[in-house]
């Protein structure tokens, strides 16, 4: 049984959502073993989840009950869905009952905290056997690449979590991250291991009944990503009086300096504590965190690894960079690092190919005292508003729409879509925003005479300017 929860009291609360349902610790436990007795041991599901007691039951309960779920947005557009199922042909599926219309074809096995199980009659494969789950590395995107997580990533990951944040049985996170989001599903394992109460919620932060349900069920602490953040800046948080509210956590990509120097100095001035971290699905989300003394001295960082883990600079060559402000690849070390990814159906029987150890594509410099910065990206995507959207993906998309060439560059504030001609330029833009759900102003529509390209037909994005 995954993150001790065998351990805790029974009748102790795991998560309270937003419509007042209720899962219990031991209702969580005995929901493992009745999954593990209607579905057989290692059968790949895929599970569409909402914020809900269900989406954390199912989603736990499939893995503690030896079987892997693919976990992925409800209301995953139709096209995505279809590709991944295609690729993957999982022998169940788990959704919302309010989405069991589209699939009367399936057979019901199973209907359990407003989900519903179901059998598509697809045959099993084999897997790795300490694979745990799978999420996908670019849901906005469709891509079929999915990161393979293992049990132990899990145990790795919430106790690496709860130890730098200090978490106790006592804590109400509130919960607005997805759970088919790394960071989103590592609130929820790190507060199960040590036995919080977790408060989830699908509800928009505009609406009042979000701050309703915020405020009377004492939430003690805050994850967000930086948009989150934009929107509780617009939101007058800084004048909301929360007195239960401890800890505010921002993750999933680079936050404007300006909003998270004043978040620092707000929790500094309240009581609470702002801790920035940094982390990507491949290391089971957190891997850096800064401490909350340096939050103003040193905003921007993303600070020092996890307890248990260790982060490097390399050089070009692989040399290890041990002088201080020196830039290189960051890498990272950790029991919490995946076996690697899928990109089909066969893949799900590999093991493990990264050995702990990851380069994370991403440029960075380490301070006088050991603290991190990044500066840049060697791999091919951003983080837009938190969303991991590939680049070379969203040129695929478009390619596959227009006939036109293209060229897609950034950084976490925006994408430059570079196109030879002008007449696409509007649908080019649309088709961006329909496909990852992310507002027109973060792309960025130029057009030029032509897509410049080496001697090999490769484009040559260092041309280009952002």
């Amino acid at each position: 049984m995954i993150l001790r929860l065998e351990k805790q009291l029974k009748e102790a609360i795991a998560a309270i959502d937003s419509t007042g349902k209720t899962l219990s610790y031991g209702e969580l436990v005995a929901f493992s073993k009745e999954i593990a007795s209607i579905v057989p041991h290692r059968s790949l599901l895929f599970l569409l989840t909402e914020n809900n007691i269900g989406g954390i039951a199912w989603g736990v309960g499939c893995i503690n009950s030896g079987n892997v779920p693919l976990i992925l947005n409800a209301y995953i557009e139709d096209e995505l869905y279809k590709n991944l199922f295609e690729i993957y042909q999982p022998p169940y599926l788990c959704v919302p009952a309010t989405l069991t219309i589209s699939l009367a074809s399936y057979e019901v096995v199973a209907e359990r905290y407003g989900y519903t199980l179901l059998k598509t009659k697809l045959k099993a494969c084999p897997m790795y056997l300490e694979l745990s789950h799978l999420l996908p590395t670019s849901g906005s995107t469709g891509s079929p690449k999915l990161v393979r997580h293992k049990y132990d990533n899990i145990e790795a990951a919430a106790l690496n979590i709860s130890t730098f944040f200090h978490l106790t049985k006592e804590d109400r996170p509130l919960l607005v991250l997805p759970l088919y989001y790394t960071m989103g599903l590592s609130v929820v394992f790190s507060h199960l291991y040590v036995g919080a109460t977790i408060l989830i919620t699908n509800q928009s932060m505009t609406d009042r009944a979000f701050w309703s349900f915020m405020k009377e069920r004492k939430a003690t602490s805050f994850t967000g990503v930086p948009y989150s953040f934009e929107i509780l800046n617009m939101m007058r948080f800084f004048r909301m009086d929360l007195p239960d509210l401890k800890l505010l956590t921002q993750g999933g990509g680079k936050m404007p300096r300006q909003l998270n120097l004043k978040f620092a100095e707000y929790c500094r001035d309240n009581g609470k504590q702002w801790i920035a971290t940094y982390g990507q699905s491949e290391g089971t989300a957190r891997m850096a965190y800064l401490p909350a003394k340096w939050a103003i001295e040193k905003a921007g960082s993303i600070g020092l690894a996890v307890p248990n883990a260790e982060l490097s600079l390399i050089d070009g060559e692989g040399n290890v960079i041990e002088e201080a402000n020196v830039e290189g690849e960051m890498c990272y070390r950790g029991k919490n690092v995946t076996l690697g990814y899928a990109r089909k159906r066969e893949d799900l029987l590999l093991g493990d190919e990264r050995h702990g150890f990851m380069r994370t594509g991403d440029l960075a410099r380490r301070d006088e005292d050991g603290c991190y910065y990044i500066v840049g990206r060697i791999g091919r995507f951003l983080k837009l508003f938190g969303m991991r959207v590939g680049l070379d993906e969203c040129e695929q998309i478009i390619k596959g729409k227009f006939p036109i060439e293209c060229a897609c560059v950034g950084t976490d504030e925006k994408m430059v879509i570079y196109l030879t001609n002008g007449q696409y330029a509007q649908s080019v833009k649309e088709l961006l925003v329909e496909k990852t759900k992310l507002v027109a102003s973060v792309f960025d529509v130029r057009i030029v005479d032509e897509i410049p390209r080496n001697e090999a037909g490769k484009i040559l994005y260092s041309k280009f300017n952002i």
